[in-house]
């Protein structure tokens, strides 16, 4: 059984971030373990920027956006150097294991650490959702919810002087942020790189529907396409309607964590710690069918994850 180890967050902060972290640190000490906090990732681990955890020092946090530990994206732990001084920083603590938690990026410093004898288990924390072994990640759903609400609001406006909104949302190269909040906000159509689009086809929509007594619109971007600026002001060209271009930005990864992802933060912590409390390595948690689950690191990064084509038709198909 181990008897000391780390938690790190690392790559972009998420919500749900500080639950999981306050799941490893108490699940480790009911276990009779040292845990130390590592601050600003890997950065953290090579720069020796660390400090022991008690029940205290994640008291308070669950509800908290962010990360209490900081993160930061580390090009010194690419190499091997880098490697082998976040190795001896583990060595001089006791550190026999690690919770990483974070993306993809993170997950390949945790199979590098597994590989120089430092167990890891990665926790997916990024409200991309983006993690092929997961249905699910930490920060999703409130990302989700912030991009929706915030869509809310400018629908208000939209409706006040009969505009289009041409609305850019999070979730770096995948659409699942943006055909999820397309759906949730009504938008009359969600571009993503997933399924071609046309825009003479969005135009000829728009002004179907105007005709039809509709006076305000909402369309979705996703990141991955970007150019909604452009978009906007091709749009007014073509319908002759009011458009206006609104990226949503960073607010979307900010915010106190929602019921769903302070629970599955926690619950994925927790199985964690009990990975490496039998010696286990070099795994990603995930959530299948709504059941925590674990993979071998290499594996999981091979994986591809489907894109819900059906429920981005649905949008289209309910839209008015």
């Amino acid at each position: 059984m181990m008897k000391t180890i780390g938690v790190l967050t690392s790559g972009g902060d998420a919500p749900g971030m500080n639950a999981a972290v306050r799941a490893v640190v108490r699940t480790a000490l009911k276990k009779g373990m040292t845990v130390y906090g590592i601050k600003r990732g890997y950065c953290g681990l090579i720069e020796d920027d660390i400090e022991e955890m008690n029940a205290m020092s994640v008291a308070g946090i669950i509800n908290e956006g962010g990360t209490m530990l900081y993160t930061a994206r580390s090009a010194e732990f690419r190499t091997e150097e880098g490697v082998l001084k976040a190795v001896e920083t583990c060595k001089k603590y006791g550190i026999e294991g690690v919770v990483v938690i974070g993306g993809d990026g993170s997950f390949r410093g945790a199979a590098d650490l597994s590989a120089h004898g430092i167990p890891c288990v990665g926790l997916p924390g990024t409200i991309d959702n983006d993690i092929a072994c997961t249905e699910y990640t930490i920060g999703y759903d409130t990302a989700m919810n912030t991009a929706m609400e915030l869509m809310d609001k400018l629908s208000d406006t939209s409706q006040s002087h009969y505009r289009c909104s041409v609305v850019e949302v999070m979730g770096r190269g995948a659409g699942f942020i943006a055909v999820n909040t397309g759906v949730a906000s009504g938008a009359l159509e969600v571009i993503t790189k997933e399924i071609p689009y046309d825009m003479d086809a969005i135009a000829k929509k728009m002004l179907e529907y105007k005709a039809k007594g509709k006076q305000n619109f909402i369309i979705v971007v996703a990141e991955s396409i970007g150019h909604t600026e452009e978009f906007a002001k091709l749009i007014q060209e073509k319908t002759g309607i009011e458009t206006r271009a609104t990226i949503l930005g960073h607010v979307q990864r900010g915010g106190s964590p929602t019921v769903r992802d302070r629970v599955v933060a926690t619950e994925m912590g927790y199985y964690a710690v009990e990975l490496l409390e039998q010696g286990i390595g070099n795994r990603v948690v995930g959530m299948q069918a709504n059941k925590i689950v674990d993979f071998d690191i290499q594996e999981a990064l091979s994986m591809t994850k489907p894109y819900d084509e059906r429920l981005h038709h649905i949008a289209e198909d309910v839209a008015f």
